[in-house]
């Protein structure tokens, strides 16, 4: 099942106005009572959607030893089209007025014969798609956690994921959240007493040249912080490169950090362009730093952490912190196929990498500590020389 065995990719977020303490069987009734497929999609509609077990496409089978799993709700959302391709309805068009405009002198077709046009198409419209040859089927698998308080959804875009969380937030009577850079550095604000600290924070100036009070990517909107996502990466960055790569958390664990892969970076004022870099360790190139010296932000980067043990290596969007291609790797004598170490393994990776952000948080948002910091990093991105960046060469 998707969530248990290979690479990871999901965006995050949180639910509320769940009044249960665990998944019991009642939970998995909700998922058979909203299953997918049930009923035959009509020639006139365009969507439909509905739980599924998890193990694939055409999975209506739910029980609770399958569907609840150390304590968290695992399933996936099919969601059915039956849309006649618009590119496809155009040609008809076209092929319908070349066939009337013949008749005519002028070569034309006249307003009566564009409107039996449209008429004609909209009638061949409803009768391909109630042929079903247009119709498509796709899953995609989630996972409610609920010690953990996050739900992880392993499906993109707007559409698919409005669709999703609308089928959850219908059947559960819960509401639903994204969880991103801004909203993580919200709580832990509210937690440690910081929210005015928080609704001061603008964004840095790292490159003074590059002088910037908004991210293009995140509007003029002063109450959005997600940029502090991008900032966490360049501090980040900078940590690796001249001080250490190892952290002592706010939990007192401690923590090791690459950034390596994949990095791509942005400029903030949307006029310079965006710049992809693979390489097994691509915040040591020349181009990559050049790229920052020029007031470029990393948007999404490749990380490995490791921490109590287990190594995960993942790439993290910076604003909406969500993961992809992420790796989980156990003991070599761990059982792959125990779904509950796995579920445990989900929840650990995902508690690093907030616990890293919260220790970026506890440097950002107090005044005086990032005043030392931000200096740093400017002085570093002044001086630094791209052939001579690397802290140490044989990590």
């Amino acid at each position: 099942m998707p969530f248990l065995a290979g690479s990871l990719a999901f965006e995050r977020f949180r639910v509320s106005g769940f009044e249960d303490t665990k998944f019991e069987e009642q939970h998995v009734e909700v998922l058979s009572n909203y299953a997918g497929g049930q009923l035959e999609l009509g020639s006139q509609d365009a969507v439909q959607i509905g739980f599924l077990g998890g193990r694939h496409v055409l999975d209506q089978s739910f029980d609770q030893g399958k569907n609840i799993v150390n304590g968290a709700l695992h399933c996936s959302v099919r969601i059915d089209t039956n849309q006649v391709p618009a590119s496809l309805k155009k040609a008809w068009m076209q092929m319908e007025l070349a066939a009337r405009a013949a008749e005519n002198d002028s070569g034309r077709p006249t307003r009566q014969q564009r409107q039996e046009a449209k008429e004609a198409v909209e009638q061949r419209s409803l009768a391909e798609a109630a042929s079903g040859k247009f119709r498509k089927m796709q899953h995609y698998p989630l996972l409610w956690d609920l010690p953990g308080q996050r739900l992880y959804f392993a499906g993109s875009g707007s559409a698919v994921i409005g669709h999703s969380l609308e089928l959850l937030e219908r059947a559960f009577g819960v509401e639903t959240s994204r969880i991103t850079a801004g909203t993580l550095a919200l709580e832990w604000a509210t937690i440690n007493d910081k929210f005015s600290e928080l609704d001061d924070a603008v964004p840095a100036q790292f490159v003074p040249e590059m002088n910037h009070s908004d991210l293009a990517w995140l509007g003029s909107d002063l109450n959005n912080k997600d940029f502090l996502g991008n900032e966490f990466l360049v501090w980040l960055w900078w940590k690796l490169a001249n001080d250490t790569d190892s952290f002592t958390l706010l939990d007192q664990s401690e923590i090791t950090v690459m950034m390596n892969k994949t990095l791509t970076l942005e400029c903030p004022l949307g006029e310079n362009g965006k710049e992809s870099i693979s390489a097994e360790a691509p915040m040591y190139l020349p181009e990559a730093i050049r790229a920052l010296q020029s007031g470029k932000l990393p948007r999404k980067s490749g990380l490995t952490l490791i921490r109590h043990g287990t190594q995960y290596d993942l790439t993290v969007q910076a604003e909406s912190f969500s993961i992809s291609a992420a790796k989980i790797h156990v003991d070599e004598e761990a059982d792959p196929y125990d779904a509950d170490a796995r579920i445990d393994a989900i929840r650990e990776m995902n508690e690093t990498l907030d616990l890293l952000f919260s220790y970026f948080c506890s440097l950002r948002l107090p005044a005086k500590a990032w005043k030392n910091e931000l200096r740093g990093i400017q002085s570093w991105l002044n001086s630094a020389n791209p052939a001579n960046l690397r802290r140490n060469p044989a990590a």
